[in-house]
Parts: C-alpha cells; sequence; structure tokens
C-alpha cells in the first residue's frame, strides 16, 4: 500500500479513507503483506494499526502474515474481515470456521477469473459479500463459478479529483520531450510487465506506422517501467519507430497530471483490465479515451458512453480510431468536451460517490465498535 503503487494498491489506500470518513465508531487493523511500514501515510485514522510482514524474507513472508491474521483473529475476535485480494481468502475462510467471524472480499480482475484452485472457490463461496469493482468482473464471476449473485456487490474504482485537472499542455514537459503545442500526442500509462502486456500498447506500436503515414507530427509517449520494456525497446527499433516514441520511464504520482495533459487522446486498448484507474484520471483531465471491448474498461468508460471501446486485438480499428480522434472527426462529440468529461466521470464515479456506495454496503453491517 505505501512502496508499490499499483491499482489495486490505490484501491484498498481509498477504500480504507473512505470507510474512515464514514463515521463509525470503528478502529482498524491493517495487515500488509509486502510493506514495512517505514513510513505509513498519515492521512490514515490514528484509530488504524498496521501490521507489516515486508521485512521477512519471501520465502517466509506469506507463512507469516497468514499467521500474523489467523493470531490477531483468534485473539480479538473482529466484527468484520476485508480480504483485499482473493489469495487472502483462506485464511478468513479459517476465521470463519473456526470463531465465527465474517468476512468480505475484494475481487478485480484477472486474479477472479478463471479460478481454479480449490481453496479459493471454498473461500469465495462462504464469504458474506464480494465487492467486485467492475460490472465485467461481477459477470465473469457469476458465469465460471457457483456463487449466490445477491452476495456480488459492486463497488467501482474512483480517483482523486483534486489531482487530476484540465489544464494546458505543460511547456516544461513539452521541452523536456522535444515537442511542440501542435503536435498531436498519444499517451498510454501502465506497467510495462511481461504479464501486463494485456495493457495493449505493443497494439500501438503496432498500429504507429500507419497513424503517422497519415498523421506525419504524431508522438506515442509510454508511462510506465517494469520487465516488458527491452522487447517494447526492440519492437519500436522493428518497426523504425525511435523518433515518434518517447518511452518515460517511471513517473512520479505528482507529476501524471502534467503527463494526461500532454496528450490528445489517451489509449489503452486493454484485453485484461479489471477496470481502469487510469482511465478515469484521463477522462478528469478531459481527454478522448480509448479502452477495449472485452474487460472492466467497458465499465471505466461507462459502456462507451464517456470514451470509445475498440477491439483490442484489431489494430485497423485501434489505428482508424486514433487517427480520427486526433483528426476531431470521430463520430461521439462528448470526447470533445473536456469539462463535460471531467464533470461526467467525477459524477458517476467521484470520491463522494464511492463513499456513498460504501455506505450504502454497510448498512446492513453491524460492526460494533472495535
Amino acid at each position: 500500500m505505501f512502496e508499490f503503487k499499483g491499482g489495486i494498491q490505490l484501491y484498498l489506500a481509498i477504500l480504507l479513507k473512505a470507510l474512515q470518513q464514514l463515521g463509525m465508531n470503528v478502529s482498524y487493523h491493517v495487515f500488509l503483506k509486502h510493506d514495512t511500514c517505514a513510513s505509513p501515510d498519515a492521512s490514515f485514522s490514528r484509530d488504524t494499526r498496521f501490521d507489516c510482514s515486508g521485512t521477512w524474507s519471501l520465502p517466509l513472508r506469506t507463512f507469516i502474515f497468514a499467521t500474523k491474521i489467523l493470531g490477531y483473529g483468534l485473539g480479538r475476535h473482529p466484527n468484520l474481515v476485508i480480504s483485499g485480494h482473493l489469495n487472502f481468502t483462506p485464511v478468513a475462510y479459517w476465521l470463519k470456521c473456526i470463531i465465527g467471524v465474517p468476512y468480505w472480499v475484494i475481487v478485480y480482475g484477472i486474479d477472479a477469473w478463471n479460478i481454479e484452485r480449490q481453496n479459493l472457490k471454498v473461500a469465495l463461496a462462504h464469504a458474506e459479500r464480494i465487492l467486485s469493482i467492475s460490472n465485467y468482473t461481477r459477470a465473469r464471476l457469476l458465469k465460471e463459478q457457483n456463487l449466490d449473485p445477491n452476495k456480488i456487490l459492486l463497488l467501482p474504482c474512483t480517483f482523486d479529483l483534486n489531482r487530476f485537472k484540465i489544464s494546458p499542455k505543460p511547456q516544461h514537459l513539452l521541452n523536456y520531450y522535444g515537442l511542440t503545442a501542435n503536435q498531436p500526442i498519444i499517451l498510454t500509462v501502465a506497467r510495462l510487465d511481461r504479464t501486463k502486456r494485456y495493457k495493449g500498447y505493443i497494439q500501438i506500436l503496432k498500429a504507429l506506422p500507419e497513424i503517422r503515414r497519415q498523421i506525419p507530427q504524431v508522438h506515442y509517449i509510454l508511462v510506465g517501467k517494469g520487465s516488458d520494456r527491452a522487447r517494447i525497446e526492440q519492437l519500436i527499433t522493428n518497426l523504425n519507430l525511435q523518433d515518434c516514441v518517447t518511452l518515460t520511464g517511471f513517473v512520479p504520482d505528482e507529476e501524471l497530471c502534467d503527463h494526461y495533459n500532454l496528450c490528445d487522446v489517451f489509449a489503452m486498448p486493454s484485453k485484461g483490465e479489471g477496470f481502469g484507474i487510469v482511465y478515469l484520471e484521463a477522462l478528469a483531465c478531459g481527454k478522448p479515451t480509448i479502452g477495449g471491448n472485452q474487460d472492466g474498461a467497458i465499465d471505466a468508460l461507462c459502456q462507451g458512453e464517456l470514451g470509445v471501446l475498440v477491439d483490442p486485438d484489431n489494430i485497423g480499428e485501434i489505428t482508424q480510431t486514433i487517427i480520427q480522434i486526433v483528426q476531431g472527426i470521430y463520430p461521439h462529440p462528448l470526447i470533445y468536451q473536456p469539462e463535460v468529461l471531467r464533470q461526467k466521470v467525477i459524477d458517476t464515479y467521484g470520491f463522494e460517490r464511492f463513499k456513498q456506495t460504501l455506505a450504502e454496503l454497510l448498512q446492513t453491517t453491524e460492526l460494533g465498535v472495535q
């Protein structure tokens, strides 16, 4: 939660802050598997205790992490356990079996698709509630697992509207990347990990030769770091795209908004995304946004109302969609209205809506005071 910033980590941090802002007389004990807790976020309530297992070696970490949770649960009898990942649910299930503690589990994307491990299936089936970040993941769970549809509820992702705002293209970034204000810029923000190739950045690279033929000045900025970078660099060389692609590497959180505002279109035609907070961040900056039509991006873009959904396997469709958006001729007027886009994404997925939905989910749950 503190030492690595991915979508799940961000979601859980926001969830904890939302819980604390609901005004319940509740204390929280948060178990973190990989953090060392060297510098916990000071914005959390004083009634929150963090217990971290990140100082243990990887071979021992899972065992220590699970043992801590089990020991705490047996000793303190918490009113509710919220499992922040499907892989942690077996421990919650044990606590329920031994002392009757109810538990919820949060599911995101590929973690909850095509579940094969029997212990995860059992733990999932015995959860009081399953919170899904998207209708897409909920639908897949219902299709693939024998679960009660009434206990799979939606708690979609949200974003920090104070961090992501509309502004002109930042001149300092234009200078830094050697670009001009009138130059069409495509942006993707994603982890460049070998396991994240479903994000769609490879498809955009393959689309670029034709995009550049029709829009010669186009430039593609790919924000992120990871183990797939060498493969990406090789593809850029093979396609002769060295002069129209920038791999930024890691970009600090405080600089992300400027990068969104640098682009003319945000494109991540993924096919394995549970939801995609980056879509919300791009929309909050008023940017035309492209997502895939085979995953949780369908939810993030409201079935295409807030952006454009494309077949992530169809490079021709991706190519023509980007070209038309950059040329201002794509038949979806809303994507060219930045302020309206921003307000709609705030109304649909803003933090206040997230908090309201969470409060409704908790109304029928007796948490007590500990």
